[in-house]
């Protein structure tokens, strides 16, 4: 079994919280230097006591070598060269190179949230210590993405005992939900939950996870005290920092549904309604309150006492903005937050090539649907279909490798469409995911695919269960990170509130989630078939992330030595981005950056295959009609999108050193469609 047995819990939060330090200063970007993080070696005071004084690392820890293009610029200052620079979906940031460290690294897609995260590993701490670090600084540095009003899956990997452990902290319905909770206010009142439907309405909002599920890695993997991994965001929260370009455009872009709650008009808008703008400095006193409170109580001081009430109560509200308008409350209670339970899982690992490829089980779709694709993919040839082209943005992939791929997602996305839920509530056919990624089905899966023609919309593989209705429910927003320590150990862990800035609900300095969102809203489909992702109380809604770790095989065939970590952000479409990455990683031996930055393209199961507008190398003018590419897959019968993708993949690759010393490296790679970095030590 790949799945690690549950080890023996670490003491109780620490009941007092470790005093904040002083911010030292902001970072710079520097022609031909490094991106210099102030303060980088440790977030206490660095003294002798200091649980995140410098351990591990040298003097150049926690910095990255930049291309660049000039004088300093400061991260949200919107000049050229700043990684903060407002980014559209459509934005992509070339010349982006792999990062090289020595023993540990982490890639996220915000600079303050990498720059917490190496700030705990310098100082000695594990790859989950790490991750509550950054997981605090994203729900201030990108409350539109995730934050701990929302939920997060994380795979974590311990180099000692060399198992892989899945955390499940997705969000669950209330007690009180029914089957159209979604659907209609009440039986009586079979109108739309308000305003316009259910995502803005408290009936979106499901029981957070991500707290709890933290909490649970934490004891299970943590080194440093609990309290001391909220420093860096206490800290950030209440010093402030400049607003991100992709903030900003979130800011306005959810203004209308922001301004329906009188916090979040008072956090995110200036006194005359307007929204805050890139490079303003944001301070969140109610937030470095509720971090200091959890740092001191554990997830306990978030799941009950005036935490909980504050957010039942914004979950229940009926009313908001000016002029007031009508909103549908939830019918959370605070049995349904101190009831909830983040949840051990085994991890999906399937073999794929001279690799062992680990990802997330139910209720996330991502780790049977990336497998199912990479299973199908395997009966193929792919190492003659690299990418062409200028390879330092990842190069163009072949017509035939966007066929085949897309293809592959087409059959893995149908099935998943019907047969994939919360497995606590729906079983997978047979009881387990073998039943759908044994070889002998994958084999008749591929025997489907023609080499000349897309078949469109493929057909879910008959995997002996009754019949079951199609849920096509479509995801959004998230992010994603990956972090490696100086032990070894390796966490993937994507995170989210669903959809851009949630459910537009705001309490104590955070965005409530609208996860609920992604359960089908009708229990049955057109034709009266059972649908598995339906609402039911307690039950978590499917996903799409797909946090991802790869390993060698070892000679006997079983899990060797770590590889690679990946996922990425993008809702429904994440399965074709992480698929995208490993493609490129593994078949075509690509760097961390260069399978990072690699065009975006795949298909969920419809006719229309997606190729990145946003990417440098394809050519959108004319509808795409000059581009090789594009005709290409129009003559197989393929709907070509070129709109711009939004992926945020972070990648980790072990890298065997092929010097006289027969070590290894890390190198890293962040999406250049968002604003994030890599971070670690200098190789040496």
């Amino acid at each position: 079994m790949l799945h690690a047995p549950v080890p023996a819990t670490r003491p109780a939060p620490a009941a007092r919280l470790d005093a904040p330090a002083r911010l030292r200063g902001g970072f710079a970007l520097c022609a031909g230097a490094a991106l210099v993080l102030a303060g980088c070696g440790g977030s206490g005071d660095g003294g002798s006591g200091d649980p995140l004084a410098p351990q591990v690392g040298n003097a150049n820890a926690c910095t990255v070598t930049a291309g660049a293009n000039g004088a300093a610029v400061v991260v949200g200052s919107g000049l050229a060269g700043d990684p903060s620079a407002p980014e559209p979906a459509s934005g992509y940031r070339v010349g982006k190179t792999a990062v090289r460290a020595n023993s540990f690294m982490v890639s996220t897609a915000n600079p303050l949230a990498s720059k917490a995260g190496c700030e705990v590993l310098r100082a000695g701490g594990s790859a989950a210590d790490a991750a509550v670090a950054v997981q605090m600084v994203l729900g201030l540095t990108e409350p539109q993405s995730s934050g701990i009003g929302g939920g997060a899956f994380m795979l974590h990997y311990d180099a000692t005992s060399k198992r892989v452990q899945a955390y499940d902290g997705r969000e669950t319905a209330p007690a009180a939900a029914t089957a159209d909770y979604l659907r209609w206010v009440s039986d009586t009142d079979r109108s739309l939950p308000q305003p316009g439907g259910a995502r803005a309405s408290g009936r979106s909002i499901g029981t957070p996870g991500a707290v709890r599920m933290l909490e649970l890695a934490w004891k299970d993997h943590g080194t440093k005290p609990w309290s001391a991994l909220f420093t860096p965001a206490i800290t950030t929260a209440s010093n402030g920092f400049p607003i991100s370009g992709r903030l900003a455009d979130a800011i306005a872009g959810g203004a209308s549904g922001l301004k329906r709650d009188a916090e979040a008009t008072a956090y995110f808008f200036n006194a005359d309604g307007s929204p805050k703008a890139l490079g303003t400095v944001l301070r969140n006193p109610a937030y470095a309150n509720t971090l200091s409170a959890i740092a001191a109580g554990g997830a306990d001081a978030f799941y009950t006492g005036t935490i909980a009430q504050a957010i039942v109560d914004k979950i229940r509200i009926t009313s908001g903005g000016t002029p007031a308008v009508a909103i549908t409350p939830g019918l959370t209670t605070l049995a349904d937050l101190s009831g909830y339970q983040a949840k051990r899982r085994e991890a999906v690992c399937t073999t794929y090539r001279a690799n062992w490829v680990c990802g997330m089980p139910p209720p996330s779709s991502g780790g049977i649907a990336v497998a199912s694709a990479l299973g199908i993919l395997e009966n193929f040839d792919l190492s003659a279909e690299k990418p062409t082209g200028n390879l330092a943005e990842g190069g163009r992939p072949t017509v035939r490798a966007v066929h085949l791929v897309s293809e592959a997602e087409r059959l893995a996305y149908a099935d998943r469409d019907k047969y994939v839920a919360d497995t606590d509530f729906t079983p997978l056919p047979g009881g387990s995911w073998n039943s759908m990624l044994n070889k002998p089905y994958l084999q008749s899966r591929a025997r489907t695919i023609s080499e000349t023609r897309s078949m469109g919309t493929a057909q879910a593989g008959a995997i002996g269960r009754n019949a079951q209705g199609v849920s096509l429910v479509e995801e959004r927003g998230t992010t994603h990170f990956t972090i490696v320590d100086s032990r070894g150990n390796a966490v993937a862990m994507t995170t989210t509130v669903e959809a851009g800035m949630g459910s537009y609900h705001f309490t104590n300095g955070f965005i409530l989630n609208n996860q609920l969102t992604d359960f089908s809203a009708t229990a049955t489909d057109s034709t009266g078939a059972p649908i598995a992702n339906s609402v039911q109380p307690g039950k978590r809604p499917r996903s799409s992330m797909a946090p991802t770790l790869v390993f060698r095989k070892a000679d006997d065939g079983s899990l060797g030595d770590f590889h690679m970590g990946t996922g990425s952000p993008g809702g429904s479409t994440i399965i074709q981005y992480v698929t995208k990455t490993l493609v490129g990683a593994l078949d075509w031996g690509l760097n961390a950056q260069q399978a990072t930055s690699l065009m975006d393209f795949g298909a969920a199961n419809s006719a229309t295959t997606n190729l990145g507008g946003e990417h440098p190398l394809l050519n959108t003018a004319n509808n795409g009609n000059n581009d090789p590419l594009v005709t290409g897959l129009r003559a197989l019968g393929h709907t070509v999108s070129l709109a711009a993708q939004s992926s945020g993949t972070s990648t980790v690759i072990r890298v065997r050193d092929t010097a006289a010393t027969g070590g290894s490296y890390l190198q890293g790679g962040a999406d250049p469609r968002r604003e994030g970095i890599v971070l670690g030590d200098s190789p040496q």
